[in-house]
């Protein structure tokens, strides 16, 4: 019911009006909602069901030895995945992160076959993929150039980059003197927990404190929303751009590193499902496709998502064939589904009751 304040009534240019009577309206309480919850229940849902269906239909699948399989055969998808997450919140995408993940270990595998110390060689694929995406976000930022086009080219340059640096050949590095400590980082452990998984959650937590407590993170948030508002807001668009794919560029060089840990040489071919893995991660995660929502924590879960389905697939003795058919139609579906979130179909479909005055309206 409206209410009058005959004490503090003011006049809407908040002047008083001397104790004369002004009718009110109370204000709507608002519900205090989660959204983040809200977007992850769908995927997490469907984790569960397929953890606890594998966990019934495969004996070795709760074990801690194929769980640690699972977190390192999928960091090198993570680690570009928290960086894809960065693109995309800015409301971009990097088609050229898989490629640039080539580019970088091969950069590694040049610098230890050069019997480069292990702390320069190290450094060299991460400045290196900085740079790469430093060059993506000046072009995108300053040069307005669709970022489709620059990262499509991208792709296409740095996957022939990486084919000619070593004429097509894999560069092997098991018997360099520097690369035993990114071995041992790899692929050893501490009290039976992997240096890798110790990796991750640090990186995950680092990725998630930037986006939520940096003033850069909550302007990769509103470039994303909103990109005329961010600026009439005083945000930097082109450097928040900048710098997004730099952050971009060091994860693919961050994998790089991974990739020919786990590999013991540096490949110069492209895997083609990583890219679609890493994206679809991503969204399935809850990231909006149009950019201004999204976090690490639903991309971590997306990434756990793939990587349990793909260990499911190999347990059950599925061909790894399937595997792209899989993510593929998981990538669809979770864009349809959050698609059609946003656009309230959801809510359509459940019957609202609006109340007034205690009574409920049809």
């Amino acid at each position: 019911m409206p209410t009058i304040d005959l004490d503090n009534a003011h006049d809407t240019d908040g002047t008083s009006t001397g104790g004369v009577a002004v009718l009110t309206e109370p204000r709507p309480r608002r519900r205090r909602r989660i959204p983040s919850l809200g977007r992850y229940t769908g995927v997490v849902t469907a984790l569960v069901v397929v953890c606890v269906y594998l966990g019934i239909t495969q004996s070795v699948f709760l074990t801690w030895g194929n769980i640690t399989n699972i977190v390192a055969s999928n960091s090198v998808v993570l680690v570009l995945a928290i960086g894809a997450t960065f693109v995309i919140i800015s409301g971009g995408i990097d088609m050229s992160a898989a490629a640039a993940t080539a580019a970088c270990g091969m950069m590694l595998g040049i610098a230890l076959r050069e019997g480069l110390p292990a702390p320069v060689a190290i450094l060299a694929p991460l400045a290196f993929g900085i740079v790469l995406g430093l060059v993506n976000g000046l072009l995108i930022s300053y040069l307005k150039i669709s970022f489709l086009v620059v990262t499509l080219g991208g792709l296409s340059i740095w996957s022939s980059f990486s084919l000619v640096v070593n004429d097509g050949a894999t560069i092997s590095v098991f018997s360099e003197d520097g690369f035993d400590p990114l071995y041992r980082f790899v692929n050893d452990d501490v009290a039976g927990v992997p240096y890798i998984m110790i990796f991750d959650v640090v990186l995950v937590l680092a990725a998630g404190a930037v986006l939520r407590y940096t003033a850069f993170g909550r302007a990769l948030f509103a470039v994303g929303s909103n990109p005329e508002a961010a600026r009439i807001n005083g945000v930097n668009i082109d450097r928040v751009v900048l710098a997004t794919y730099g952050v971009a560029g060091l994860t693919a060089g961050l994998a790089g590193l991974i990739q020919v840990g786990r590999l013991t040489g540096a490949a110069p071919s492209v895997d083609p499902t990583m890219l679609l893995t890493v994206i679809a991660a991503v969204l399935i995660g809850g990231t909006a496709f149009s950019g201004g929502e999204g976090g690490v924590l639903g991309t971590v879960i997306g990434v756990a998502f793939l990587g349990v389905v793909s260990n499911g697939l190999t347990l059950s003795e599925v061909s790894a064939f399937w595997q792209g058919t899989v993510n593929g139609l998981i990538l669809i579906l979770a864009v349809a589904t959050g698609t059609a979130r946003d656009r309230g179909l959801f809510r359509r479909l459940v019957p609202r009751e609006r109340v007034r005055a205690g009574r409920s309206v049809a």
